[in-house]
């Protein structure tokens, strides 16, 4: 593997060529494979390799033709990431391409079914290749499918799946062979043959599809079951009509013989569903209760319990779920006990016609044996009696017009709904974070003020937290880590704010609200290295500078930023602080402390930086001063402060709710064109714009979005306390490139509004 045995073998290359005419076809095999290793890092010398075996035909081997059309696939998937096809289509590209592709299309004749195959693949596998250009490939790949090889049969599904995901259109030709494929012998091959149809298949086949699968199911392993359920919910997010029968079907094989990943992929489809497709909501819970009345395992009872909670009080009448959560008081263990005590406390409180039967079968648990169990009970009963005595509910006449009966809602200022309903307003884990931020902040220890919700600071999602909502992960998913399992612990997030907070001459500015993360003012390479780190604060932003020594006979002393503030009409600089003796390979941190003028709007700011320092020459070795020591200047990068840095990334547990809660009172409403030629960067640069947290998984675009516009939701919480909410529409705006960004932003002040909405830029 060295360098040296790399140039030997290389200087055999005119000897490795002539193999490939030899007449054994594993030499051919190898010689390829040689040729390709010593060419691999000539991008040209590949492409002539390619183009020379393609078109002499001189390969007899079938393995050395598949390895000559993996290396043309490759310089087509090349060309396409680097803009090289037009629309693209690759018949209309560059020369290189269009002889690749034509060579791929040739190989689809051979006489090999290995070669064929392979060829079929690539096709498929190609980047946006467009619909017409796959129909010789899956015309090859249908004819497969009736092999009585089932490694041909697999193979051939396999690439079909794949493609379904992206050209449903395109594979429905094959319908009729992969329907006879569900009988297959080999479970891998019926299961793929499902999953495909299901997800080719039109509306009117589905009824046709759900028998056959049926039938199928009960004898597969559960591995493939999964495979088949998730299908299923698939299907029934593209033809939401057919909720109530795809429903129905999964929740018949809830009642079936199952292991728990099994059951609990099916519990998680349903729960999806009924996010994504609200009609399914009534339907689905029912069959959840039927299910809990004989599930086995403790995890699921509790989880749909608590859905039960959340969901089943809002349903046109929640009275009939109250009868399943009582049998599991009744009958279960005690984790799922205190969990139905809890969803019924959440039923008396958001229906207060309700609260007296419920309050019956609540104090037949205040004697459970279980603490856990008889605590829930005995807060809930407290609460709800006490809300009972403040706010009796008054039955309507039996005669009343239905139009004039109220609504089955708490009263405002209900201390029930507040208590049992109402979330935290943030997490445990962020929680303790803050209330840890709060402890390090001088002189917040020695006030008398209480200590609040609203007091303690606010704080960021960590990374793991920005990775999951941009991800989309679910709120309600299972953790299956096994039991008696180490998990790794997790690391405290570091307040980069406490070296203000070190600073005696700092300790009056109080609480930071939020720090960025460091910007590189000089490059890496530099002879000093400066970094910048944003603190802000409620009026002044502290400027830390994050300054490295790479100069081995100098000593840094005196050492300041010194900010030109002179264009800015919402900062001036006013207090710096030196720092002194940076020696070599040493990090020191000085600051520079900007005041906000609070009654000019904020706007982006630009300031020019230089590093001012004086420098002592000394011995590299023993550190001690030597010779003259002289005022010295060094430029550094500009410094930019937007409105984005005033902005902290705050999650909201249920947008919509958060949406519709601040209301359009101070909503405004902005349209934009931006010159971005991908939605990943577009949607992308509106979230680096704004500073914001996106939720419910809006962060990331769909693979298979189809040119669709993205909606992006995106909250946080500005330096004045106030959460902000922001929608934005983004849409590709034809073949020139190009996107149009509609954006609505909503916080209780509309100058806030407005300045997050002229963020964009």
């Amino acid at each position: 593997k060295s360098p040296e045995c790399a140039a030997v073998v290389r200087r055999w290359i005119s000897e490795t060529t002539e193999a490939t005419s030899s007449p054994n076809e594993m030499v051919q095999f190898h010689a390829m494979q040689l040729l390709y290793q010593i060419k691999s890092h000539d991008r040209l010398g590949v492409s002539k390799l390619v183009q020379q075996f393609s078109e002499r035909n001189s390969l007899k081997s079938p393995l050395a033709l598949v390895l000559l059309i993996r290396y043309a696939a490759k310089l087509l998937h090349d060309d396409a990431a680097e803009g090289r096809t037009q629309g693209g289509s690759f018949q209309d590209g560059s020369p290189m391409a269009r002889a690749g592709y034509q060579f791929l299309e040739s190989s689809l004749r051979h006489k090999s079914e290995m070669v064929v195959y392979e060829a079929a693949r690539a096709i498929c596998n190609l980047p946006q290749i467009e619909p017409q250009e796959l129909s010789s490939a899956i015309s090859v790949l249908q004819l497969f499918l009736s092999s009585p090889k089932p490694t041909v049969r697999f193979a051939s599904i396999r690439t079909l799946a794949m493609v379904a995901i992206m050209h449903p259109r395109v594979v429905a030709k094959c319908n009729e062979d992969l329907e006879a494929l569900i009988g297959d012998s080999n479970r891998s091959i019926a299961t793929l043959a499902i999953t495909t149809l299901l997800k080719t298949g039109s509306e009117n086949s589905v009824d046709r599809l759900l028998k056959q699968i049926s039938a199928f199911l009960t004898d597969i392993a559960d591995e493939y079951k999964i495979t088949v359920v998730r299908s299923l919910q698939q299907l029934c997010l593209t033809y939401p009509a057919k909720h109530r029968v795809l429903v129905g079907f999964l929740s018949n094989f809830l009642r079936e013989e199952g292991g728990f990943d099994f059951k609990r992929s099916i519990v998680d489809s349903i729960v999806a569903l009924i996010r994504s497709v609200p009609e399914t909501t009534e339907s689905s819970l029912l069959h959840l209760c039927e299910f809990i009345e004989d599930c086995e395992f403790t995890m699921l009872s509790t989880q749909i319990l608590h859905l039960l909670g959340d969901l089943g009080p809002g349903t046109s009448a929640p009275a009939r779920y109250i009868r399943f959560i009582y049998n599991r008081v009744i009958l279960e263990n005690s984790a799922v006990r205190a969990a139905a005590v809890s969803a019924l406390a959440k039923f008396a409180a958001h229906c207060p016609s309700l609260r007296t039967s419920v309050m019956t079968l609540l104090r037949r648990s205040l004697n459970d044996e279980d603490d856990e169990t008889r605590d829930r009970a005995a807060i809930a009963v407290s609460v709800i009696d006490d809300a009972m005595v403040k706010f009796p509910y008054i039955a309507p006449a039996e005669d009343a017009d239905p139009d004039e009966v109220p609504e089955d809602k708490p009263a405002d200022g209900d201390t029930a709904a507040y208590i049992l309903l109402d979330a935290l307003p943030m997490s445990f884990d962020k929680l303790e974070r803050s209330l840890k931020a709060y402890v390090a902040t001088p002189t917040t220890m020695s006030s008398s003020e209480p200590v609040t919700v609203d007091s303690l600071p606010v704080v960021e999602d960590t990374a793991d937290e920005i990775a999951r909502a941009m991800s989309g992960g679910d709120a309600l998913e299972l953790d299956t880590a096994p039991l008696g399992s180490v998990l790794e612990e997790k690391k405290a997030p570091v307040d980069a704010a406490a070296v203000v907070y070190d600073i005696p001459e700092l300790a009056s500015l109080g609480r930071a609200f939020r720090s960025s993360v460091p910007v590189q003012l000089t490059e890496s390479e530099t002879e000093y290295v400066v970094q910048c780190v944003k603190h802000i604060f409620a009026n002044h932003v502290v400027l830390q500078f994050i300054v490295q020594n790479t100069i081995e006979e100098q000593r840094l002393d005196n050492v300041t930023v010194v900010i030109d503030d002179s264009e800015s009409e919402v900062f001036n600089v006013s207090g710096e602080i030196a720092v002194d003796g940076i020696t070599y390979g040493e990090t020191k941190n000085c600051f520079t402390v900007l005041e906000r003028n609070g009654e000019a709007p904020l706007s982006p700011s630009t300031f020019t930086c230089e590093l001012r320092f004086l420098v002592v020459q000394v011995d590299p070795a023993t550190g001690e001063e030597e010779g003259d020591s002289f005022e010295e200047e060094y430029p550094l990068e500009d410094l930019e402060v937007s409105t984005s840095d005033f902005m902290a990334k705050v999650s909201v547990p249920d947008f919509r709710k958060s949406w519709e809660t601040v209301g359009n009172s101070s909503e405004v409403l902005e349209k934009f064109a931006l010159q971005f030629k991908k939605m990943e960067d577009a949607v992308a640069a509106v979230i680096d714009f704004l500073g914001m947290q996106p939720c419910d998984g809006t962060g990331a675009v769909k693979p298979n979005a189809g040119g669709k516009p993205h909606m992006l939701h995106l909250s946080g919480v500005f330096v004045t306390g106030q959460n902000v909410l922001a929608r934005a529409q983004i849409a590709m705006q034809g073949e020139n490139g190009g996107v149009v960004l509609k954006i609505a932003v909503r916080s209780e002040d509309e100058q806030i509004s407005r300045m997050v909405a002229d963020c964009i830029r």
